[in-house]
């Protein structure tokens, strides 16, 4: 009968088990129509009621196609983790989750196909993580029982199955992060151990006696199967199941247990008991691994327990013993990729359990490392038996295990014999060069996988925590390789490893400017076959050993040390080497003490070199390593690389045009392009037109590049603003792409901001123009307020500030007074009003009723100094801006966090009043210097309006002029004689500058940008008006408008204090 495709849309298609059944078939079958839309009903009826229950009952129809089942079932599993949650949208209905759950357990006991099997065990045990025990109780004790009954049956697999719907159980409850699961396991875990502690046992000694006697093999694979599988759970069981396994009596005996079982199976897995098949070798091999790992998860995650349980630390030493055997077949004894004489590759899996077994013992090693000097702290409160365990543990660690020989074997055994490379890296060396220093150089992150990388990590931990045992045998075996007759190349490279990692740590036993000159010079240059080897070693160790100690002299030598590794005409230098090379020259460049003087005579030779390495390599990895080296060379060198600018950007556009959907080979080459920009500081201009097409694809907001390389083009566009001595066309253009950057608020604001403000330094006037203005004051306003991050708000301030410096240099007064309504129409000034307001109802309120502040401190002072630098720049609009900005009643933010309009303006004199009222309670908590003198020159300026809010606040500016000036001036006044007159000597302060010379740093070329922020803060008037004499024209201005001293007394100071009056009298300023 021919099949027919569902076409009809999901509402045409009722969910019924019949219908379902039908669309599975569809699903699961070899023609792509029906598959996508079978595939695409079962994704319409997934919110369904019914559709798990239903697709449970497909599953369990036995005389259904197992991939119709397997689907089913998988589709099951998958629903789970969306919708089995009572509060997910869509959740599976009581009644359905309760028939699913009354037939899992039998269903995964009797299902006979294995792979059918494990997910219907998967399905269970992410049931149970939801609903043991609150909605499902029975789930852990039907599973046992569940055990029990088929314990009896050894040919049949109910309980295989059985025991693999319990190891899945306690897989998922023993993972999750919800502590509730894990406590509910610990509940259960006596239970547990005591059915499966004494099945594993039984199981174990059954076919180890069939094994023993040469008996029925078949029978004994079965039972291997259960036990294997019992071992599994247990493992996981104990590990999550107590908090504290050594102070449990049963864990304590089937610890003891498990330490006679590895003899007994490392002696069969070793070939020197009964000869085992290859399946039964296996499955004893996979005991043995189970019982490691075992062991290893006690000693990393309950250190304390490891160490207190039974013969610990002989399960150590047995461990290391395996290790050391292991050991000397580990490394290859050629130096020849087509020796097969210790050829590793396709090794046997008697070979891959030792080299497990053998990292698993390395990593009990560096686990009782860290348990003695590294213990692992918690905030979890700890009972004073906890204290004592981790103290008893440490002590014996430190005491019984760590022996000086015990360190000292330890340490010989992991230099010499596992940092040996091994026949298999040599035929990759070969085979796939750029692929094998990708893994070499990346191996290191994961010690739980590798040999050599896990003991590279003890290599570190044993030289840190015992140099005073270890420089001695360190250094004798260093000695022997170093000497230029050795030859042994494997020998050499597996110690010189060691040494380089540890070189912070023997820094001041060897000398390494010597060792240099003596011995690496020399083997580098050796033109002898397995050569090749040592050459990529050197060139690692050099990169280790020159940030910690090397001589200026040295690092000439280790210059043209990499030049000559660089080099692709000499035969030894192949691409492994040179790659080693140059990822590694990048230590070189980076050395903190790196002098571009002393590099220029090897630039010309090494940059050429890195840059066809670059053209001739082919992995991405490799492209942007080698990148990597020559943008920190080029951070570096700094003005020093303009000669080979031209090379290297040549060099990039092929690179980008074959990068494809690489885009973090790209990042690479846009940070490449902004060091360039800011090593050759004006030089760069010439670039510039081939530099801001590639901004400008990569900021516009369609642009798909902008998910990918945003921050790395906002970089070189700032770069771009900072080297350039003049606003062209091109830059400008960017500006419009400015405002949708600075709605984002993302994670590049920052940058963004800078950007802004760069472009006010090259260009105020394109940045105050009219067709800028204020749609950059209208995207910068949503940036301020309550609910935005500090440092947000102050960048957001000191644009506002710089813009209003600008307009003052550019137009005077009346500019100002267009910026200020401006200000006013972007809601930019009603949120800084309406912010301080907020503090000043605060402020105002205490106890119960005590509000708090929209803004305060650092945000709230970045407020005040626009404010200031507004009324400096015009005072009358800025009062008369203050005065009838609309601000609302009693609340001053709204629940948004933006402005509560309102049409009813305040009374004219209350809003400068209590802003005054705040600013000055605000000046206690101004500490700089510069800030509090720019505050003072705004409101000294507007005591000149005569308005009452300041003057009837003498007491306290006078307060503040005093505090001020004394900060800043000079006083005849000895503080430790206590003589002189406490005058004031002359106008000035410390914060003025006579020159701009004096802003001038000692760098030997700055960027363009510097030039114009000296400018721009030798014109700050606060560096260019003397507080002394302002304060003096100002007050006597005052003085004059007021009718004269006698009656600007009767009415002012007559209210302030008497000793604030001498105070400032003592100045002698008026």
């Amino acid at each position: 009968m021919p099949s027919f495709s569902i076409e009809a849309p999901g509402e045409a298609n009722p969910l019924t088990e019949s219908t379902l059944l039908h669309t599975l078939r569809s699903a699961s079958s070899n023609d792509q129509q029906q598959i996508q839309t079978g595939t695409k009903q079962l994704q319409q009826w997934e919110k369904s009621s019914g559709y798990y229950r239903h697709l449970q009952s497909v599953y369990l129809e036995r005389s259904l196609p197992i991939e119709v089942r397997y689907l089913a079932i998988i589709q099951l599993k998958n629903g789970i983790d969306k919708y089995w949650r009572k509060t997910a949208a869509n959740a599976v209905n009581k009644d359905d989750k309760a028939v699913i759950r009354s037939r899992l357990i039998d269903s995964g006991i009797s299902e006979e196909d294995h792979r059918l099997a494990l997910q219907n065990a998967l399905v269970t045990a992410k049931i149970v993580r939801f609903e043991y025990p609150q909605d499902w109780p029975e789930a852990i004790s039907s599973s046992l029982e569940a055990i029990r009954n088929a314990a009896q049956d050894l040919t049949s697999p109910r309980l295989e199955r059985s025991l693999l719907i319990l190891l899945y159980i306690i897989k998922e409850l023993s993972t999750a992060r919800i502590q509730r699961s894990r406590t509910n396991l610990r509940a259960a875990t006596p239970e547990i151990l005591n059915v499966l502690g004494s099945l594993y046992l039984d199981r174990l000694r059954q076919w180890q006696g069939i094994v023993a006697n040469s008996g029925n093999m078949q029978e004994a694979l079965t039972l291997m199967t259960q036990s294997l599988l019992s071992i599994k759970t247990l493992r996981r069981l104990i590990i999550s199941g107590y908090d504290f396994p050594n102070r449990e009596t049963d864990v304590s005996e089937f610890w003891k247990i498990t330490l006679s079982q590895v003899d007994s199976l490392m002696f069969i897995v070793g070939g020197q008991g009964p000869t085992l098949d290859g399946q039964a070798k296996l499955s004893a091999q996979k005991h043995l691994l189970q019982l490691s790992k075992f062991h290893l998860d006690m000693a990393e995650q309950h250190p304390s327990g490891f160490v207190l349980l039974p013969s610990s630390l002989d399960l150590v030493r047995a461990y290391w013993g395996f290790a050391r055997v292991y050991s000397e077949s580990y490394g290859s004894k050629s130096t020849s990729a087509n020796d097969t004489h210790d050829d590793d590759e396709g090794e046997s899996a008697d070979s891959r359990t030792s080299g497990k077994l053998s990292l698993n013992g390395l990593l009990l090693i560096r686990a009782c490392i860290r348990m003695a000097f590294m213990p692992v702290h918690t905030f979890r409160y700890r009972h004073e038996q906890e204290k004592e365990e981790g103290r008893q543990a440490e002590s014996t660690i430190k005491n019984s295990l760590f022996s000086q020989a015990f360190v000292e074997d330890v340490m010989s055994t992991v230099m010499t014999k596992f940092l040996v490379l091994r026949q298999s890296d040599l035929r990759d060396w070969v085979d796939e060069p750029e692929e094998w220093v990708f893994r070499e150089e990346n191996e290191g992150e994961d010690m739980h996988l590798s040999v050599r990388a896990c003991s590279e990590r003890i290599v570190l931990d044993l030289s840190t925590h015992f140099k005073a045992t270890l420089t001695d045998p360190v250094l004798a075996l260093f000695r022997k390789v170093a000497e230029v007759t050795n030859e042994d190349v494997m020998f050499k490279d597996a110690v010189y490893t060691a040494i380089g990692m540890s070189a912070a740590i023997f820094r001041e036993d060897i000398d390494f400017d010597s060792l240099l000159t003596s011995a690496l010079v020399t083997e580098v240059q050796k033109q002898r076959e397995g050569y090749v080897i040592l050459r990529r070693r050197i060139a690692i160790f050099c990169g280790q050993w020159i940030v910690v100690k090397a001589s200026q002299d040295s690092k000439a030598v280790i210059y043209q040390l990499f030049d000559h590794l660089l080099n692709p005409s000499d035969q030894l230098n192949d691409q492994v080497v040179r790659i080693t090379a140059g990822r590694h020259f990048k230590n070189i460049a980076d050395d903190f003490e790196f002098d571009a003087e002393r590099f220029s005579p090897y630039a010309e030779s090494i940059i050429t070199k890195l840059m066809a390495l670059i053209e001739e390599v082919e992995l991405t990895a490799t492209k942007m390593a080698l990148l990597d080296t020559i943008s920190v060379l080029i951070e570096r060198f700094e003005h020093h690389i303009e000669p080979f600018s031209e090379r290297i950007v040549a060099m990039l556009p092929p690179l980008w045009e074959q990068s494809g959907d690489e885009h973090l080979l790209k990042q690479s080459i846009l940070t490449i392009l902004a060091r360039l920009t800011n090593s050759l500081k004006k030089q760069s201009s010439r670039f510039h037109a081939m530099l801001i097409p590639i901004i400008q694809s990569t900021v516009q907001p369609d642009s798909e590049l902008s998910v990918f390389l945003l921050e790395e083009a906002l970089d070189l566009w700032h770069s771009i603003l900072n080297q350039s001595t003049e606003a062209t066309p091109d830059i400008l253009s960017l500006i419009q792409h400015l405002f949708p950057l600075l709605s984002l608020a993302s994670e590049t604001l920052r940058e963004t901001l800078q950007i802004t403000e760069s472009y006010l330094l090259l260009s105020p006037s394109t940045i105050l123009s009219d067709s800028v203005r204020l749609s950059l004051l209208q995207a910068l306003s949503p940036l301020v307020g309550p609910k935005s991050k500090p440092d947000a708000n102050g960048m957001v301030c000191n644009i506002l500030e710089l813009l209003i410096r600008s307009a003052s240099t550019l137009g005077s007064g009346p500019f100002v007074q267009q910026l200020t309504a401006d200000l006013i129409e972007s809601s930019l000034l009603p949120r800084l009003l309406a912010g301080l307001r907020s503090a000043w109802t605060a402020h105002c309120t205490t106890g119960p009723l005590a509000k708090t502040p929209a803004v305060d401190g650092i945000v709230e002072t970045d407020y005040f100094a626009v404010i200031s630098r507004l009324i400096l720049g015009n005072t009358e609009a800025t009062v008369q801006a203050i005065t009838y900005t609309p601000l609302p009643a009693n609340l001053d933010v709204d629940g948004d966090g933006v402005l509560a309009a309102t049409t009813n303006p305040l009374p004219k004199e209350d809003n400068l009043v209590w802003l005054v009222e705040e600013w000055f309670s605000h000046l206690e908590n101004v500490g700089d210097p510069a800030r509090r003198k720019l505050m003072l020159l705004a409101l000294t300026t507007l005591m000149g309006t005569g308005h009452k809010a300041v003057l009837g606040n003498l007491q306290l500016l006078m307060g503040l002029w005093t505090d001020v000036i004394t900060e800043l001036c000079e006083i005849d006044y000895d503080p430790v004689s206590g003589t002189g007159s406490g005058r004031v000597k002359g106008d000035g302060d410390c914060l003025l500058y006579n020159d701009i010379g004096e802003l001038k740093t000692a760098v030997e070329m700055e960027a363009p940008e510097e030039e114009r922020r000296r400018e721009v803060t030798f014109g700050d008037p606060v560096h260019r008006i003397g507080v002394v004499g302002f304060v003096r024209e100002r007050l006597g201005e005052v003085i004059v408008a007021c009718g004269g001293e006698g009656r600007f007394r009767e009415e002012w100071l007559v209210n302030v204090d008497g000793d604030v009056v001498a105070a400032f009298g003592k100045l002698g300023i008026m």
